[in-house]
């Protein structure tokens, strides 16, 4: 069982934020906190344990980033290149095994995310786990930005994207990948509510 200070968490912050008008999500207050700092303080809170490290990817605003007490990597990928830019900044800065992702704009990802995540981690031939929910169709679809991995794919990672590649999906079907699904009893239905507008967070925080 991979023990949590084998982890370091990423907030995934880095994008151009064009459904909000092109301002900086991360910084968008979420019942009076900034998004990216919520993440933080929800990773920290963690359920079983205390995760290693915490850092944050992010383009602009650095020092702004920087006040909310976490390492703050910008993309090494130039041209706002996506998650899987953020996901090759935190593998080329991770200093644990693994590396935990979740975007700033997910304030309610579930407080148990990396103990149910790791426990993929059981099958030694497992390379990233990835969470899925059940949406409001009632189908199940995977979550890719919340993922956990070995650092060791970094590698791979540096190859796909200087292929071109830019889809998560694309890169973690070449891996041995386990989806988690998150639709237990008890598990919030609006655990994986993202907010790519102004109105889906006020939205969000009067539900």
């Amino acid at each position: 069982m991979i023990h949590p200070s084998e982890i370091t968490g990423l907030i995934l912050a880095g994008g151009r934020g064009s459904r909000m008008g092109g301002l900086d999500k991360g910084l968008q207050n979420f019942n009076g906190t900034p998004l990216a700092l919520h993440a933080l303080l929800r990773l920290q809170m963690q359920e079983g344990g205390l995760i290693g490290e915490l850092m944050v990817n992010a383009n602009r605003n650095l020092s702004a980033y920087e006040a909310f007490g976490a390492p703050v990597w910008p993309d090494s990928l130039s041209d706002y290149a996506g998650p899987l830019a953020g996901f090759m900044t935190g593998l080329e800065r991770c200093e644990t095994p693994y590396l935990l992702t979740v975007p700033c704009d997910t304030p309610l990802f579930p407080s148990d995310l990396a103990q149910r995540l790791a426990a993929a981690f059981d099958d030694e031939n497992v390379e990233i786990a990835m969470a899925a929910a059940r949406e409001d169709d009632g189908q199940v679809r995977p979550q890719p930005v919340f993922c956990l991995m070995r650092v060791e794919l970094l590698e791979s990672l540096v190859a796909f994207t200087q292929a071109g590649g830019r889809k998560i999906d694309r890169w973690t079907d070449q891996h041995r990948t386990a989806v988690v699904t998150f639709d237990q009893p008890g598990d919030d239905p609006r655990a994986f509510c993202n907010t790519n507008t102004l109105a889906e967070l006020h939205a969000l925080e009067n539900r």
